[in-house]
């Protein structure tokens, strides 16, 4: 009997050995425009639809929107900012974007009354999307709002920190 469990044994041994391949699996190590690898299971690969969940693609989406900034007291796109409103128009077109939508959101600089900057929060809301739409972004994924002088990301007392707050930002929803 024991002579029976050994040989059964081997013999299951050698067939499982037998059976291996011995070729060796390739991967690629390409990277992506973004500098992500093309095989890790993680992010975004040009021109495919991967995203593990919800959470990923707006984080992705978000990560590539740059900001569009503005001169004082001006809702016109300045020419350095076309480049700008370029990538912004790649990443809105891309697969990456899916069935999300954009926030387009005005702000301004703490100068004027809170109904101006209000206004001219929203004028520079209009004028980015019309851009975004004029290079063919679809104006229903696009919601606009302005937060006028409410919401500076820079408290500071200086011509820089105004120029900082004078821009439209991005928020990708769901």
């Amino acid at each position: 009997m024991k002579r029976l469990l050994v040989l059964s044994s081997l013999a299951a041994v050698l067939l499982i050995a037998g059976c291996s391949q011995k070729g060796s699996v390739q991967s690629s190590s390409s990277s992506n425009s973004y500098g992500q690898s093309a095989n890790n299971g993680k992010g975004y690969v040009a021109g495919k639809d991967n995203f593990a969940n919800l959470e990923e693609r707006i984080k992705y989406v978000d990560s590539n929107l740059q900001n569009v900034f503005f001169n004082f007291d001006q809702f016109t796109i300045r020419p350095d900012m076309q480049r700008v409103v370029d990538n912004n128009v790649n990443v809105l077109l891309s697969p990456a974007i899916g069935t999300l939508s954009v926030r387009i959101e005005g702000n301004t600089d703490e100068w004027g009354t809170d109904e101006y900057n209000y206004a001219l929060g929203l004028k520079r809301a209009v004028a980015v999307r019309e851009s975004l739409v004029a290079k063919g972004v679809d104006q229903n994924k696009t919601i606009l709002v302005s937060y006028g002088e409410s919401k500076p990301t820079c408290t500071s007392k200086t011509r820089e920190c105004w120029a900082e707050n004078r821009k439209v930002t991005f928020k990708i929803l769901p």
